[in-house]
């Protein structure tokens, strides 16, 4: 009985041991940014190197070209969740889909995760590119961010599009399984050892339910690849970080005091925010437009892309997709596929 007990306790040592080692290995791991999509390029900034592509206006009409428009992208995903959604909204406008710290091609440092930390960094490479008077979009996450590239350099930023970001953290969810994966040691384990067929399920929560996400990438293994490209650190801090940055104000009081135009995009069908609650807190900003897409869940732009882009061209004051101008704010007979909050 004694030899048994030796035995379980020795073997129980053993596992505690591995798994603090693991914990060190995959909290102080790190990755430099690399090039990942086609076209992309790796900037130089200050304190991180980050991944973007450039696309410029493809037909721009007499008159010149739009404002610029900038795609940051949610949380565990990569500027790749814009590749159906740029060809709709480059038309008459420059594009620049950035990676954020930790996530696609850009590095993937120890720290650095605070949302402001991040705005920064975007806000560098747009100086870096001479972008003024942008339409920053956010989708999730990226719309955090979004709103405080506008807080903190407001002369880059014309408008704000946010696409499925709830005002308060209150209004979401965690988008994974459980709370598990975010538990330190015991999460570093699961981190290590999860399967592709784990990481798919679990974006299953990031579109409504049913909707084939596989088939609405280019690259069938895209959130697999998002997914793995991640440091535990990156995955685990940037979740923390935007949760942080909506406690200590809420994005709908944020964009009032900065008093940038804003548009809030949510789907119906949404399973990581509740869409509801998060279009009544935007209305209360002034002069924000809202809209609910039916039967669409937290990605729009991936699910609903023409409707997406085309009220994020109407926003930008540029015309519709079919190159009808419209005033800045001001939605045509053709938005019936969105309610208005």
């Amino acid at each position: 009985m004694r030899r048994r007990w030796r035995i379980l306790i020795g073997f129980a040592v053993v596992v505690i041991a591995l798994l603090a080692i693991n914990t060190v290995v995959l909290d102080s791991e790190t990755k430099p940014a690399e090039i990942t999509a086609e076209n992309g390029r790796i900037v130089e900034l200050d304190s991180v190197d980050l991944q973007l592509v450039e696309m410029p206006a493809t037909d721009p009409v007499p008159r010149g070209e739009g404002a610029p428009i900038v795609l940051l992208h949610c949380y565990a995903c990569s500027l790749h969740w814009w590749d159906r959604f740029v060809p709709l909204i480059n038309e008459n406008h420059r594009v620049v889909a950035i990676d954020l710290i930790g996530f696609g091609g850009s590095q993937k440092p120890k720290s650095g995760y605070a949302i402001d930390q991040q705005a920064r960094a975007v806000s560098e490479a747009m100086n870096g590119l001479g972008l003024r008077g942008a339409v920053v979009v956010g989708h999730s996450m990226g719309g955090d961010v979004a709103t405080a590239v506008a807080e903190g350099a407001s002369e880059l930023v014309s408008r704000v599009a946010l696409i499925g970001t709830p005002s308060e953290s209150g209004q979401a969810k965690l988008p994974f399984l459980s709370d598990l994966i975010y538990t330190p040691v015991i999460g570093e384990a699961v981190w290590r050892l999860r399967p592709d067929f784990a990481i798919r399920d679990a974006y299953e929560s990031a579109f409504a339910p049913g909707f084939d996400y596989e088939a609405a990438f280019s690259n069938p293994n895209q959130v697999v690849e998002d997914n793995r490209a991640m440091t535990y650190t990156s995955f685990d801090r940037a979740e923390a970080e935007s949760l942080q940055f909506s406690d200590a104000g809420t994005i709908a009081a944020r964009i009032t005091a900065v008093g940038v135009p804003l548009l809030a995009i949510f789907g119906s069908e949404d399973q990581v925010v509740d869409a509801a609650a998060a279009a009544q807190s935007f209305e209360a900003v002034p002069g924000a437009e809202v809209r609910i897409f039916d039967g669409v869940g937290h990605s729009p732009n991936v699910e609903a892309p023409a409707d997406t882009a085309e009220s994020l061209l109407r926003f930008a004051g540029a015309g519709s997709p079919g190159g009808a101008n419209l005033e800045p704010g001001v939605a045509g007979a053709d938005d019936s596929a969105a309610e208005t909050g």
